[in-house]
């Protein structure tokens, strides 16, 4: 850490380090953090910085790191050891990085101007472990990790935070003023926002709340086996992995390593539905506005399940098995438009349907070496996070996918995603990309949607061909996205 009669020399030897916006010269005694009951104090901030190809991060890319499941028919999984480093033979940390930037942005706003197309902006690390969740929201993030601890960060820089009791954050959705998250002890909190302090969060409740629970273990039919043992309907017996908003229709879908899937109503925090979906952890969950649900499981499917009226309320019923392998599925997204699914997996593919079209199969996606382990998509762009410490950008035009570049500069597998358009971009359509990492960092990135393809990574070339579902072999190798540069070979 520069002290400040360091930076008062640097500045004095050179004015550009204190007028210029895009360097970021040292962050010094943040101060502490706000004292509640639910909240921790702040230690010193832990590091921003550049990526610098030169840094060593204990690598961390084993199976139970990653926390997700893989099918046990699954021959095809992710291209790693368990006993391996994540830093162990990788090409990416024997090659030079691509990146442009080399300082994170301190002000407000990211300006078109001032950042090239698909390049990094900076870097947000605290040594407390891995990252496993993201949300963003208008100028807050919000990053969960395996210490517990939820992070708010405002304008690229920690504003405040908040600590649940037990169970690693894998997943944050926010609705309004209520933020959800999902643990690895199988519970949903939620917290809220102090209307008279931005900066103090207190927890609102836990889903179901104990009195749900209360009355419904005093009937013995309100008990199901969930691995081989006796568990009320209402409570995630695993891990929660994935939670889903439907705003409109009021409603909260999480799905669990329990293999269920459970509808819960925002306004009363109540659990309506509970749904034996896969014969494996689930993995992924969305929900449409039209009432459709889609769900990604271990055991290598993608189902479909459609809300409809019956006598006793709304169920949700099963209407059609999309995609059924010996991969994993590990995540699943849906444009913003609602009109493209994207399921990634445990083999490193992406496929993809038109929603529109009657769900029909639009083609495969390839651009990973190992598995693919997180998805987030606009109108029409597609980002996929994987293994193999790269996200791929894809740009959506008509019925084709391009892959506009390969975003270099994790040192461990990339976990979770979240996007946000750019405000501030006048001259052209810009978003800004959060990734976070099991190297214990957050990578902040600004793409253009119109780039150039291979803007970030020049030397690299990309090719992207689509078939028709009804025409082709389903998931044949032609149709996949194939990468080849100078630091790697081309894949098969």
């Amino acid at each position: 850490m520069l002290g400040p009669t360091v930076i008062k020399n640097l500045t004095a030897l050179n004015p550009l380090y204190s007028s210029s916006p895009t360097f970021v010269i040292a962050i010094y005694n943040l101060g502490t953090m706000f004292a509640e009951a639910d909240s921790f104090p702040r230690s010193k901030f832990g590091n921003i910085m550049h990526s610098d190809p030169n840094m060593s991060i204990p690598g961390s890319g084993s199976e139970d790191d990653l926390y997700v499941r893989y099918s046990r028919a699954s021959t095809s999984g992710p291209a790693y050891e368990a006993h391996r480093t994540s830093l162990e033979g990788s090409p990416i940390t024997m090659s030079p990085w691509n990146q442009t930037t080399s300082f994170m942005k301190p002000s407000t706003a990211i300006s078109d101007n001032d950042v090239p197309a698909n390049s990094l902006i900076g870097s947000l690390t605290r040594e407390e472990g891995h990252i496993y969740s993201l949300a963003a929201t208008k100028d807050l993030l919000y990053t969960g990790s395996d210490s517990k601890n939820i992070r708010v960060w405002k304008n690229l820089k920690e504003f405040t935070g908040f600590k649940s009791n037990s169970g690693l954050v894998k997943a944050i959705v926010i609705s309004g003023e209520k933020i959800f998250t999902g643990h690895q002890d199988g519970k949903i909190r939620v917290w809220k926002i102090s209307p008279k302090d931005p900066s103090i969060y207190k927890r609102a409740g836990t889903l179901p709340t104990l009195k749900d629970v209360l009355k419904s273990s005093i009937k013995p039919s309100n008990y199901v086996e969930v691995k081989h043992k006796r568990a009320l309907w209402i409570k995630h017996a695993d891990a929660v992995t994935c939670l889903s908003l439907n705003v409109e229709q009021g409603l909260l879908y999480s799905a669990s390593w329990d293999r269920t899937f459970k509808v819960w109503r925002i306004s009363d925090s109540k659990c309506l539905e509970s749904i034996r979906a896969h014969d494996d952890a689930v993995n992924s969950v969305v929900s449409i506005m039209s009432g459709m649900v889609f769900t990604g499981s271990a055991d290598g499917t993608v189902k479909v399940w459609k809300r409809e009226q019956q006598r006793k309320g709304a169920k949700h019923v099963l209407s059609q098995t999309l995609l059924q392998q010996d991969s994993a599925v590990t995540a699943l997204a849906i444009n913003t438009q609602g009109s493209v699914l994207y399921c990634g997996s445990s083999d490193g593919l992406v496929n993809l349907w038109e929603v529109e079209k009657q769900l029909s199969h639009g083609g495969v996606l390839k651009g990973h070496k190992q598995a693919v382990l997180c998805l987030e998509a606009t109108e029409n762009l597609m980002f996929s996070g994987s293994a193999d410490k790269n996200i791929c950008v894809w740009r959506k035009d008509g019925n084709i996918h391009t892959c506009l570049s390969v975003l270099t500069g994790h040192m461990g597998p990339v976990k979770c995603l979240a996007v946000e358009k750019n405000q501030e971009s006048r001259s052209e359509q810009r978003w800004i990309v959060y990734s976070g990492s099991l190297d214990n960092s957050v990578k902040v990135w600004s793409v253009a949607e119109f780039a150039q393809i291979g803007a970030t990574n020049k030397n690299q070339q990309h090719a992207c061909f689509e078939f028709d579902s009804v025409s082709a072999p389903f998931a044949s190798d032609e149709t996949a996205c194939s990468t080849s540069s100078s630091s790697q070979s081309r894949w098969h």
